[in-house]
């Protein structure tokens, strides 16, 4: 997604850069986050798109604000439309329930996305990448997964990477000199990024909270900060631990991988 920016005269032809980029995942893996990234990294037009800023109770409504927002991305050009929680837009056609209105809207979509992929004049093709983020890949009609050329399954942090937000996370918090990053890493295997961030929250604050207990709150107000703001330690966090349980199983695990290993293209 990068690199066709810095080298726009390489990729041309077969090599032209990707225009559909789908990330799949648990919550909390940091899909948006990686967008808004890509689009600071690349220096792109970001156009942050969500199911209520592209629905309408008006006939007809919808679909105008489809063209819109392509055309707004052609005159700002390079530009990336991202679309979060992207399977309320594209969830299956044909389903049970579902409004006219729906079925019109999305073939405006799919008309709009397969232009992006079907121009034959590369020179002066708008460059317009759409991205979007999942966590219901399953949800989202075979059309519009087709129109997303790259499909990538963002997993939950490994070691390395939970050490990283540790630090991350902790960056100017008062450690106890016995801490030990792996150890605490190594008991939140399993946690999303947004997880870990929480535990995080809720390990800083337990000497505080020990601190306050039995104390009136005019005696808290006349605690100094000093005097709560206590070396976090591992015995913390295995609190913490305890309190901040992970909010993805192992067969949502299973289930993504499933999906990614039938439908994925890295």
């Amino acid at each position: 997604m990068v690199l066709p920016m810095l080298m726009p005269d390489f990729f041309k032809g077969i090599r032209r850069p990707w225009k559909g980029v789908l990330m799949v995942g648990p919550p909390g893996t940091g899909k948006t986050m990686l967008a808004k990234a890509v689009a600071t990294e690349c220096g792109t037009t970001f156009f942050n798109v969500s199911s209520s800023t592209m629905t309408s109770k008006y006939r007809g409504e919808s679909e105008k604000l489809v063209r819109l927002l392509f055309e707004m991305a052609k005159i700002h050009s390079p530009s990336t439309i991202f679309i979060d929680e992207v399977d309320s837009l594209c969830s299956l056609r044909g389903s049970e329930g579902e409004h006219e209105a729906s079925r019109r809207f999305k073939a405006e979509l799919l008309i709009h996305m397969d232009g992006l992929n079907s121009s034959s004049d590369e020179e002066n093709t708008p460059s317009i990448m759409v991205l979007a983020a999942t966590n219901h890949p399953w949800d989202i009609d075979d059309a519009f997964r087709r129109r997303f050329e790259k499909r990538i399954y963002l997993p939950l942090p490994n070691d390395e990477s939970r050490i990283t937000l540790l630090k991350l996370c902790l960056e100017g918090v008062n450690l106890d000199d016995s801490f030990d990053y792996r150890f605490v890493a190594n008991k939140l295997r399993g946690y999303t990024g947004s997880d870990i961030a929480n535990v995080c929250r809720d390990a800083a604050m337990m000497g505080m909270r020990r601190k306050i207990v039995g104390q009136t709150p005019d005696q808290i107000k006349n605690i100094k900060r000093a005097d709560i703001d206590l070396p976090v330690t591992v015995q913390d966090f295995n609190e913490a631990i305890e309190r901040c349980r992970k909010t993805v199983t192992s067969q949502d695990i299973e289930k993504y991988q499933s999906w990614i290993d039938e439908f994925g293209s890295f």
